[in-house]
Formats: structure tokens, sequence, C-alpha cells
């Protein structure tokens, strides 16, 4: 099996790095050697977080170069475009279209950049899910971050793991219905 890199962005308090341990705690269950790394920038006050998860049936680094994620999963719409040379030529991006401004947007001194995701499609293949309805509907806006991880494992063609497992020794509890819940759905958002 070849080794498959995935590469996950988002803004701090989205849940990345969190997608990344269920991410790679499923694939380990199911045999493949997993390496993950997290990269937090000001995480803490909004700033771009990023994991890169590797897998197949032996990994040596957990390091994902320019060009050679086969997909790219955003967690926050604008976050792509930070990421996307790192994207194969022929990989696929899933985008959450949800933006989330950042500090120079909020105190007036730039704007949101409008067309990201048509600029996006026109540069690679690109999945949109609106994780923000999903979660909504759901109830509760904090399980985007799972709705995007069901997307993804759909995306990927990994849906032969058991995930529910995944997911519930991953959360809390009283949480894991809801985090099973939002993980289907996002499987579902996927055609």
């Amino acid at each position: 099996m070849d080794t498959k890199n995935i590469l996950l962005v988002g803004v701090g308090g989205q849940g990345t790095i969190l997608v990344s341990k269920i991410l790679s705690t499923g694939l380990m269950d199911a045999g493949y050697d997993v390496k993950m790394s997290e990269i937090h920038g000001m995480a803490q006050r909004g700033g771009s977080v990023s994991t890169q998860v590797r897998y197949g049936e032996k990994i040596y680094s957990p390091i994902i170069g320019i060009g050679q994620a086969d997909i790219l999963v955003s967690f926050e719409t604008m976050e792509t475009m930070r990421w996307l040379e790192f994207l194969k030529p022929d990989g696929v991006v899933v985008v959450n279209d949800y933006e989330i401004p950042s500090a120079p947007i909020l105190t007036g001194k730039a704007d949101y950049p409008q067309g990201i995701i048509e600029m996006i499609s026109d540069k690679a293949r690109t999945k949109v899910v609106n994780a923000a309805d999903i979660s909504e509907k759901l109830g509760n806006m904090k399980v985007m971050n799972v709705v995007l991880l069901g997307a993804l494992v759909k995306m990927m063609n990994l849906t032969d793991i058991d995930w529910e497992k995944a997911v519930r020794s991953s959360v809390k509890e009283k949480f894991a219905d809801l985090n099973v819940k939002a993980f289907n759905a996002g499987m579902e958002a996927v055609s």
C-alpha cells in the first residue's frame, strides 16, 4: 500500500488536533503504520493550526512536504489558501464553508477575501462541506470538526474502519453519541 498524506488545517479552537488523534487512532486500529505531527501557531489566539497524518505500510517521517498531500481538509475557508501549495497536483480539498475573521479583519485593517472557494475549485478537485449548518442541526457547533472527519473518511474511501470505536475512545463519554452522529452526518454530506 502506498503512503497516504493527509493535511488538516484550521484555526485554534476548531478541534483540528482532536480530529487528527481520532483519525490516527482509527488508522492504527486498522493495522496501518501512522505518524502524526502538529503545528500550533498562535493557536490559543485564533491563529493557524495544522496537523499532518501519514499512514501506510511503513512510515518513517511525520512531515508532509510541499506538493505531497493527497488530501487537504480545511476547517476554515481562508486557511485553505494558506496551505494549498502542499496539495499534490491530483489531490483533493475538503473545505468547510465557514469563515473565522482574523485579527486584522476584526480590527478593520483588512477585509475577508471573497471568492476563495471558487479560487480553490479552479486549482484542485474540491468538496465543499457546510459543517456549520450540519453541526447546528445536531445542536452543537463544536462538532464541526467531527463532521469534517466523516467527510474526509468518505473521500479517502476509509469506510471499512471502525470509526465509531475511534470516536468514542477519543471524546468524553457524555459527548460520544453526539460526535458519532456528527461523524455519520459528515459521511452523508459527501456523495
